[in-house]
C-alpha cells in the first residue's frame, strides 16, 4: 500500500480491480511538531516551521485541511483531503473529522502514536478508492460524472476518483454543471393532500401510558418508578382544555438519569394515534433534537414508518435551497473553483433524509473545507423564497416538510420556529394544540429573541436589500421584492405602482452597503445613517471606550438626537404606506379573482401577505414606536436601550434596541392561550434556592416549603400570566451524586491574573489525563488561556480543541470531544449548553469564574422587575446547575467540577445536589484531588 514507483500509485482491491493512490506524502500536524510520512512509508517528526515550506513542493495527504493549516501556521494550500473523498463515497454519513475518528467509522482500535494515526489518513484514502473501485459503475450512476466535474475545478482526487470508477477522466475542462450536478431533476416531487381534520378530544390514561411506557422500553428493561411516576404525571396536559385560553400546564422537573424523553413520548404518543393530530417536541439545542429523534427508533422501529410518522422541524434558513443549489452549478462557468464544493454539496442533496443542513445529515465539517458561503451560504437564510413561482417548488425539502408534518405523529421542532410560528402564524394557517418543550429552561431567552426588535444597521441594510435588490449580484432573488412578485403584479397595475412605490421609499429610507465608513468619516447619508450618527454619538458620550460592545440609556437625549429621530420616523411612515396598500391591494385580488385564481397563485399571494406583514411591516411599525419613545417614556412592558456592537474590537452594528421586559407575557399570549395541553420539562426548571425534594406533586404543605421555587420557574416559564396554575411535579436524580461527583472551590488564585488561570487549567487538565471542559464567561480569557496550554497539553498526548480558536464549527467541535477519550475543550456558553457526553470522555469541569449576569441595560430592567439581587443569583444558580448537570449523564459516570473564584457566596451553593457540600481549597489540593478521585474507581 505504502510502494510508489510514478507520480501515481497502482495496487490492486480484492476483486483484482486497479486503484491509483497519489503519490503523496501523510501530513499530521500538532501544535509542537508535526509528523511527515514519506511516500514510501518513512515517517520523520518536524518543526511546524519546517513542514510548512515542504507542503509547498508536494501536495499531501491530510485530514481536515483548515485546520492543518491552522496548527501549521499558514494559509489553507493544496492537498488531498481525505475527509473531501469521504464525504463524496459516504454522503451523509456520520464521521469525526480527526484520524481517531476515522478509526472509529471503520471499526478500528484507536492510534496510539502520531505516526499511526497518520497511518489511518492513508488507510481511510486506501479503504474509500477501493470500496469505490469495487462497486464501480454500480456505486451510483451519477458518481463519476459528478467527479469530472469536480476534477475540471481542480479536485486532487478527481483522477483516483475516476480510476476507480472505471470512468474516463474529461477531454478538457468543462465548466458546465453536468446531469450529475442537476440533482433537483431526480428528486420526486410532493403531492398535495386532503386537509387535517380537526384533532379528537380524547385524554391519555396514566395507566395506558404507564403501559406504553414499557413497550418502548421493551420486555427486559426493568421499568423504573420514577420514570413511570413521571409518564403518569404528564398525561395531565392530554386531558381536554376545559376553557378557552387555559391549557392543561405541566411543569415536570426531572433531574438527570430519569428518563424524561422516553418518558413524554408515551403519552404523546398515544394522544396521537388516539385523536389524529401532531404533538409538537420542542428543544433549544440540536443536539437533543437528534438524540430525540433517535430514542423515536423505539416508537417506530422501521425506519419507513419512522420516515412517515416523524418529522424534524427547523426554520427555514436550515435547509437547502434548490434554487441556491443550481444558481451555484450554473457560476460554475464564470467560477469554476467552486466545482468541489458544488459537487460534494450535489451529492449529499441526493442521499439527505430531509435537506437539514444545520444538525441533520450533512456533515459539518463540510463547512469548515468548503466554506459558509458555499455551504450554509446554500440556504434561505436571507428571506428569498420564491415559494410557487420556484422551478423547485414541487421538490422542496421545506415545502416537502412543511407538509409531512401535516400528517406526522410527532414533530420534533426548536424553541426559535416555533415561537416564530407563535407570532406570525403557521405557513397553512393553523398552530398546533399540544406542545412538550424540552429544554424548558430556555424558553426565556427563546422568547427574547423571538419577541424583540432592532433599529440597527445591519437590519435596515438587510430589508432594504430584500425590497430593492443588491447591485452587487446577479441572482434573480436577490434583485429585490419586484423580481420575486413581478408574475403576480404583471396584471395589475395597482400593485405594480405599490411596488415602485416601496422601492422608492426604501432607498431613501433604509441604508445601503458603504455606512460603516460613511459614519466613521462622519459623512452619514439620509436619515437612517444620520440617525445612527446621532446614536453613536450618545452611546460614546455616555459610555467609556473599549473594545467590546457599548451600551447606553436612551434618556436623557443628546442633541441632535429627537431630530433625527423624527426625520426616521417620517421616512419610514411613508414606507410603510405602500407596503400596507400592497398588502390589501393582493387581498383584495383573493376575493375579487376568486374564480380565475388557481391554487397555486392563492398561496402565492397569501404566502407574499403574510411574508410582507411579518418581514416588513411588524418591523417598521416596532420602529417607529421605539423611535417615538425616545421624545416619550418607554413603554413599561419595555426596555429600549442604543448599542454599538463590536466584534474583534470593531464596530459591527450600531442601533436602538428594544425588548419586553418579559419575554413570557408575548409567549404565554400567542402560545400558551391557544394550546390545548403543555408540558414544561427539564433538569433545571427551578433555581434550587430551597434544596431539591424528592416527591411527586407539590400540594398543601410541600407547596408552601416550595412555592419560592416554582414561582421563579412559572414566571421564566410564562405561565404567571394565565388564569388557570400549571401542575407542578418533581423527580430528582436517581444517581449518586455524593458518590460519584466532587465539587472544588478554588480560594487561592487571583481570578483575573489569566497567568495563574492558565496555569490552574493546565495542571487540572493534566491531573485528569484530559476528558476536561473548561467554560469561561468572556471570550478574551478563553484565547489568554489556550494560548498558554496548548503546547503542554498536546506535548503530554491530549488534544485540546477550542471554539472562537479552531477552525471548526462548534458542532464538530464537540463530537470531536465526546468521541476522543483524553480531548479536552475550551469554550463559552453555547458550548457549555450544547454538550451532552455520557462517559469517561467528560470527567472533568473547570469554570473560570461565577457566571454573574452581565449587567445590561435589559437585565437592569429585568433585575427591577423580577426581585432584584434575588433574581440575578437566581440566573447564576441556574448556570451552574447546568453547567455541573454535563458531568453525570449515566449511572457509572464520575467527575469533578472546579470552580475557579473563592467568591461563590455560600448562598448559591444550593446550585450543586444537596448531598454534594463544595469543597472549597487551595489550587494545588484540587489538584491532587481531581488527580486521586479520577484515578481511583470503584
Amino acid at each position: 500500500m505504502q510502494d510508489t514507483t510514478g507520480q501515481d500509485t497502482t495496487t490492486q482491491d480484492t476483486t483484482g480491480q486497479d486503484i491509483l493512490l497519489p503519490q503523496a506524502p501523510v501530513v499530521l500536524a500538532g501544535v509542537g511538531f508535526s509528523v511527515w510520512v514519506s511516500p514510501d512509508g518513512e515517517s520523520e517528526r518536524l518543526g511546524n516551521g519546517d513542514l510548512g515550506e515542504r507542503i509547498g513542493e508536494h501536495p499531501p495527504l491530510v485530514c481536515h485541511r483548515p485546520a492543518t493549516a491552522q496548527r501549521l501556521g499558514v494559509e489553507p494550500f493544496a492537498c488531498y483531503d481525505v475527509l473531501e473523498l469521504l464525504a463524496f463515497t459516504h454522503p451523509g454519513v456520520p464521521c469525526v473529522p480527526t484520524p481517531r475518528g476515522l478509526a472509529a467509522f471503520w471499526g478500528l482500535s484507536e492510534p496510539a502514536t502520531p505516526e499511526e494515526a497518520a497511518l489511518v489518513i492513508l488507510d481511510t484514502a486506501t479503504r474509500l478508492l477501493r470500496e469505490l473501485a469495487a462497486r464501480g459503475g454500480h456505486f451510483d450512476s451519477q458518481a463519476a460524472d459528478v467527479a469530472r466535474n469536480m476534477m475540471a475545478g481542480g479536485w486532487l482526487w478527481g483522477p483516483a476518483v475516476l480510476s476507480a470508477l472505471g470512468a474516463d477522466a474529461p477531454h478538457r475542462a468543462d465548466p458546465q454543471p453536468s446531469a450529475g450536478l442537476r440533482v433537483w431533476e431526480r428528486l420526486d416531487e410532493w403531492q398535495e393532500t386532503p386537509p387535517e381534520t380537526a384533532p379528537g378530544q380524547d385524554s391519555v390514561c396514566p395507566t395506558a401510558a404507564r403501559q406504553q411506557l414499557g413497550r418502548l422500553l421493551g420486555d427486559e428493561a426493568e421499568q423504573r418508578k420514577q420514570q413511570s411516576d413521571f409518564t403518569a404525571a404528564v398525561t395531565q396536559a392530554f386531558a381536554p382544555r376545559q376553557v378557552a385560553g387555559e391549557p392543561n400546564i405541566v411543569l415536570a422537573e426531572a433531574g438527570t438519569g430519569i428518563g424524561k424523553t422516553l418518558g413524554y413520548i408515551a403519552p404523546a404518543s398515544l394522544w396521537t394515534a388516539q385523536n389524529e393530530a401532531p404533538v409538537w417536541v420542542s428543544t433549544y439545542t440540536r443536539n437533543l433534537q437528534t438524540q430525540i429523534d433517535h430514542e423515536l427508533d423505539r416508537l417506530y422501529p422501521q425506519q419507513w414508518q419512522k420516515k412517515k410518522k416523524v418529522v424534524i422541524r427547523k426554520g427555514r434558513e436550515n435547509y437547502l435551497c434548490l434554487l441556491n443549489l443550481e444558481d451555484a452549478a450554473q457560476r460554475l462557468i464564470t467560477a469554476p473553483q467552486d466545482a468541489v464544493a458544488v459537487g460534494l454539496m450535489s451529492r449529499w442533496a441526493a442521499q439527505t433524509r430531509n435537506g437539514d443542513m444545520v444538525g441533520g445529515d450533512f456533515p459539518g465539517w463540510l463547512v469548515d473545507l468548503m466554506g459558509a458561503r458555499q455551504t450554509l451560504g446554500l440556504t434561505d437564510r436571507r428571506g428569498e423564497c420564491l415559494s410557487v413561482a420556484c422551478p423547485h417548488y414541487r421538490r422542496c425539502f421545506i415545502e416537502r416538510n412543511i407538509r409531512k408534518a401535516r400528517k406526522a405523529d410527532i414533530v420534533v421542532a426548536n424553541h426559535a420556529l416555533v415561537l416564530t410560528q407563535a407570532a406570525g402564524g403557521r405557513e397553512d394557517g393553523t398552530l398546533p394544540t399540544h406542545y412538550v418543550f424540552d429544554e424548558g429552561h430556555h424558553l426565556f431567552d427563546a422568547a427574547d429573541s423571538a419577541f424583540c426588535a432592532q433599529l440597527s444597521a445591519l437590519e435596515a441594510q438587510e430589508l432594504r436589500r430584500w425590497l430593492v435588490g443588491d447591485d452587487t449580484t446577479r441572482t434573480g432573488r436577490a434583485r429585490g421584492l419586484k423580481k420575486r412578485i413581478e408574475d403576480l403584479t404583471a396584471s395589475d397595475s395597482q400593485s405594480a405602482d405599490d411596488v415602485a412605490e416601496i422601492q422608492q421609499a426604501a432607498k431613501r429610507g433604509l441604508i445601503g452597503t458603504g455606512w460603516a465608513n460613511r459614519l466613521s468619516d462622519q459623512t452619514p447619508k439620509g436619515p437612517m445613517e444620520k440617525f445612527l450618527a446621532q446614536v453613536q454619538a450618545q452611546v460614546l458620550a455616555r459610555t467609556n471606550d473599549s473594545p467590546y460592545s457599548l451600551e447606553a440609556a436612551t434618556h436623557p437625549p443628546t442633541p441632535g438626537l429627537l431630530e433625527s429621530a423624527a426625520d426616521l420616523k417620517d421616512a419610514l411612515e411613508k414606507l410603510l404606506t405602500p407596503v400596507a396598500g400592497l398588502c390589501r391591494r393582493l387581498d383584495q385580488r383573493l376575493d375579487e379573482e376568486a374564480a380565475e385564481l388557481d391554487s397555486d397563485n392563492r398561496r402565492r399571494i397569501d404566502s407574499t401577505i403574510r411574508v410582507l406583514t411579518q418581514r416588513v411591516r411588524v418591523p417598521l411599525e416596532a420602529w417607529i414606536s421605539m423611535l417615538d419613545a425616545l421624545k416619550d417614556d418607554t413603554p413599561e412592558d419595555f426596555t429600549d436601550w442604543l448599542c454599538i456592537t463590536r466584534a474583534n474590537g470593531h464596530d459591527h452594528d450600531i442601533g436602538l434596541h428594544r425588548h419586553w421586559v418579559d419575554p413570557m407575557r408575548p409567549f404565554a399570549d400567542t402560545l400558551l392561550s391557544q394550546a390545548h395541553g403543555v408540558v414544561m420539562t427539564s433538569a433545571t426548571l427551578t433555581d434550587g434556592r430551597a434544596g431539591t425534594q424528592t416527591g411527586q406533586e407539590d400540594t398543601g404543605t410541600e407547596q408552601d416549603d416550595w412555592e419560592q421555587d416554582w414561582a421563579g420557574a412559572e414566571q421564566r416559564n410564562g405561565t404567571v400570566w394565565l388564569p388557570n396554575s400549571p401542575t407542578r411535579v418533581r423527580f430528582p436524580s436517581p444517581y449518586d451524586y455524593a458518590e460519584q461527583t466532587r465539587v472544588l472551590i478554588v480560594n487561592d488564585l487571583q481570578k483575573n491574573n489569566m497567568a495563574q488561570v492558565a496555569a490552574a487549567y493546565r495542571e487540572l487538565f493534566l491531573a485528569a489525563g484530559g476528558g476536561a471542559l473548561g467554560l469561561f464567561t468572556a471570550i478574551a480569557r478563553l484565547r489568554a488561556v489556550h494560548a498558554q496550554i496548548n503546547g503542554p497539553l498536546d506535548t503530554a498526548g491530549l488534544p485540546l480543541y477550542a471554539q472562537h480558536i479552531d477552525e471548526m464549527n462548534t458542532t464538530t467541535l464537540i463530537d470531536i470531544f465526546r468521541a476522543e477519550r483524553n480531548s479536552c475543550l475550551l469554550g463559552t456558553d453555547a458550548v457549555r449548553d450544547g454538550v451532552d457526553v455520557p462517559g469517561d470522555s467528560l470527567r472533568l469541569i473547570v469554570f473560570d469564574r461565577v457566571p454573574w449576569p452581565r449587567p445590561t441595560i435589559a437585565h437592569k430592567a429585568r433585575k427591577a422587575r423580577f426581585g432584584g439581587s434575588t433574581y440575578a443569583d437566581s440566573l447564576t444558580r441556574l448556570k451552574l446547575k447546568q453547567a455541573y448537570g454535563r458531568l453525570v449523564r449515566r449511572e457509572n459516570d464520575r467527575g469533578v467540577f472546579v470552580l475557579l473564584d473563592s467568591m461563590l457566596p455560600t448562598r448559591l451553593s444550593n446550585a450543586f445536589p444537596p448531598a454534594v457540600t463544595p469543597q472549597r481549597c487551595g489550587l494545588a489540593e484540587a489538584i491532587t484531588l481531581t488527580r486521586d478521585f479520577l484515578t481511583v474507581r470503584p
